[in-house]
């Protein structure tokens, strides 16, 4: 299970590498080259853009919720470790 779980983050992690890509170059084609005038690629362009930052979004929360389960705190010093509920931590990941 533990496989599945990492495999289910690598893959959310490349499709926010992917997806960001992408909506960096639709930006980017839109002030270089500029918008076209017609209304229906117009409303193409902005439900692309809209679809890409809902799936980066959604990615986003699959991975810092790993992120956030796994890690430890970076801070060493006793105010920040006293913040810590340490009971919801495992070095190993989700079980």
């Amino acid at each position: 299970m533990v496989a599945d779980s990492d495999s289910k983050v690598a893959w959310h992690r490349a499709q926010l590498k992917k997806n960001r890509a992408a909506l960096k170059q639709i930006e980017t084609a839109r002030f270089t080259i500029g918008e076209s005038a017609d209304a229906r690629a117009i409303e193409r362009s902005k439900r692309q853009v809209a679809e890409l930052l809902l799936k980066i979004r959604e990615s986003e929360q699959v991975v810092g919720q790993h992120d956030k389960q796994t890690r430890r705190p970076l801070a060493t010093d006793l105010r920040s470790l006293s913040n810590v509920a340490w009971r919801n931590w495992t070095g190993n990941g989700p079980r």
